[in-house]
C-alpha cells in the first residue's frame, strides 16, 4: 500500500519524531517543529479520547522543549522512560555510564565532527557530520556494549545508541496498548528508521499498522513518502475529524 489509512475515532496512534514528524537536521538541537503541527497534534489528541503518543529515541526533556505546552504521552529513550499518568518513569533498568561518557567525550574531542548525546538511559553517538568515521563509531559502541552488562547497541541514521536491553518501542507500544486511552484500540505506528521496526512489528501483531516513512527494506505494511506528508496527513485528519462548527452549533 502506498499511502497510509484514513485515521479513524477507532485509532490509537503512535509517532516517531525525528524523520517522521519533524524534517532530519544536521545537528539534533536544530531540529524544529513545523507551523501548524502541534495544533494538529492537540486536536488529534482531544478527538481519539487521549489515544495518541509519542514514541522517539529523544529524552522526555528534549520532547518537552519541542512540544512546549502540548502535553502528550511520551515514550522516551526507545522506551526506557514513559510519561502517562498510569505508566511514569523508568521503565528499565538504567545503565552505569560515567566511565563510557568520559571516554566518548575524549573521542569527540579528538574528531570534532562527532556528537555525543547524553540520555537517562543511555547515550548516542552520532556521526552524521563525519561519515567516514562511522566504522570508528561503531567498533567503539559495540567494545563498549561488550563491558556493559544489560546493555545493547541500537543503529540508527548516522547514530549508533547504546540503551538498556529491555528497552525497544515495541515494548512501549505493547505497554501502553494495555492501559487507557490506548487499550482496545486499533493501533497504528508512524516512524522511519530501523529503530521503528520493532514498533512495526508490534502494532500488527495487536490487529493495526504500521507505516513506514520513506524507502529502505521494512515489515510496515504501508507507506508514507516524508515527514511533509506525514504532517499533511495528520492535518486532513484532524480537519476530517473534528465536527463542523456549524453542524455543532443548536
Amino acid at each position: 500500500m502506498l499511502f497510509p489509512p484514513p485515521l479513524t475515532r477507532r485509532h490509537a496512534l503512535f509517532l516517531d519524531f525525528d524523520g517522521t514528524l519533524a524534517d532530519l537536521a544536521p545537528q539534533p538541537d536544530a531540529v524544529r517543529l513545523a507551523p501548524g503541527l502541534a495544533q494538529d497534534l492537540r486536536t488529534l489528541h482531544h478527538v481519539l479520547g487521549g489515544a495518541l503518543a509519542i514514541v522517539t529515541g529523544r529524552t522526555l526533556a528534549d520532547m518537552d522543549r519541542f512540544l512546549g505546552t502540548l502535553d502528550l504521552p511520551l515514550a522516551c529513550e526507545h522506551g526506557a522512560q514513559l510519561r502517562l499518568s498510569t505508566a511514569d518513569g523508568p521503565a528499565v533498568p538504567t545503565l552505569p555510564l560515567s566511565a563510557l561518557l568520559h571516554s566518548l567525550d575524549g573521542l569527540a574531542a579528538r574528531h570534532p565532527g562527532l556528537l555525543v548525546e547524553r540520555k537517562s538511559a543511555g547515550v548516542a553517538l552520532h556521526y552524521r557530520q563525519a561519515p567516514h568515521l562511522q566504522q570508528l563509531c561503531h567498533d567503539t559502541m559495540a567494545q563498549a556494549v561488550a563491558e556493559l552488562p544489560g546493555a545493547e547497541l541500537l543503529a540508527g541514521k548516522c547514530v549508533y545508541e547504546i540503551k538498556p536491553a529491555g528497552a525497544g518501542k515495541g515494548r512501549a507500544i505493547a505497554r501502553l496498548m494495555q492501559q487507557p486511552p490506548f487499550a482496545g484500540r486499533v493501533p497504528l505506528f508512524v516512524g522511519d528508521d530501523v529503530t521503528d521496526e520493532d514498533g512495526f512489528a508490534a502494532v500488527q501483531a495487536l490487529g493495526g499498522t504500521g507505516l513506514k516513512v520513506g524507502a529502505g527494506e521494512t515489515a510496515a505494511r504501508t507507506r508514507i513518502p516524508s515527514p511533509a506528508a506525514v504532517r499533511d496527513w495528520l492535518h486532513g485528519a484532524a480537519q476530517a475529524l473534528t465536527p463542523d462548527a456549524c453542524e455543532a452549533a443548536p
